[in-house]
C-alpha cells in the first residue's frame, strides 16, 4: 500500500534571525519542494509563508516559526509531502513506490529480486536490485526498464552483460 506521505526533505539549520529554515531536498528539486504550501512534520500540516531555492536546497519561512530558536528546535525534522497533492507526469513514480518492488528478466520471467536502493547520480536513477546471492545495477532509461507496475508490485528489465555481481 501507497503511504501518503512521502518524505521530501529535512530541516538542517536555520537562516537569519527571522525564523527561516534551511532544508535539503530529497525529492527532484528544490524549486518542486518550494511548490508545496503545505509541507508535513511527523504527520502533523505546517503551512509555508514562503520558500525559495538557495544553493541546492531550500530557504522557507514556517508558520508559527518567527525566530531562530523556534527554527532551531525543527532542526533535524523530516519533512513530507501529501502525495494527493502531487500530479507526476506519465512514466513517473515516486521513488518511495519503487522501493521493494520484485523485479524481473524481461526476456525469462525470472525473478532476479527487489529493489534495495535507488541511486540519483546526474544522468538519470540507477535501480539497485539484490536477489540470489546477486547485486544488479541497471540505468532506470527505457533500453533496461521495460514495465514498471507499481500497482501489481513489480518492474521489467532487459540485462546485459556487466549488470550482475556477486554479493
Amino acid at each position: 500500500m501507497k503511504n501518503k506521505f512521502l518524505e521530501a526533505g529535512q530541516i538542517v539549520n536555520t537562516h537569519g534571525i527571522q525564523g527561516e529554515v534551511k532544508i535539503v531536498p530529497w525529492c527532484d528539486s528544490p524549486e518542486f519542494l518550494c511548490s508545496f504550501s503545505t509541507l508535513y512534520i511527523d504527520g502533523a500540516p505546517i503551512k509555508v509563508l514562503a520558500a525559495r531555492p538557495h544553493k541546492g536546497n531550500v530557504l522557507a519561512r514556517l508558520e508559527g516559526i518567527t525566530d531562530v530558536n523556534a527554527a532551531m528546535r525543527l532542526k533535524g525534522k523530516t519533512l513530507s509531502i501529501d502525495r494527493t497533492g502531487v500530479e507526476l507526469p506519465d512514466g513517473r513514480h515516486f521513488l518511495a513506490d519503487l522501493m521493494g518492488l520484485e523485479v524481473r528478466d524481461a526476456e525469462t520471467g525470472d525473478v532476479l529480486g527487489t529493489i534495495h536502493d535507488i541511486l540519483t547520480p546526474p544522468a538519470h536513477e540507477v535501480y539497485v536490485v539484490r536477489g540470489g546471492g546477486k547485486e544488479y545495477m541497471i540505468p532506470a532509461v527505457d533500453e533496461f526498464v521495460k514495465e514498471i507496475d507499481v500497482d501489481g508490485g513489480f518492474i521489467r528489465v532487459k540485462l546485459i552483460e556487466g549488470m550482475a555481481s556477486d554479493v
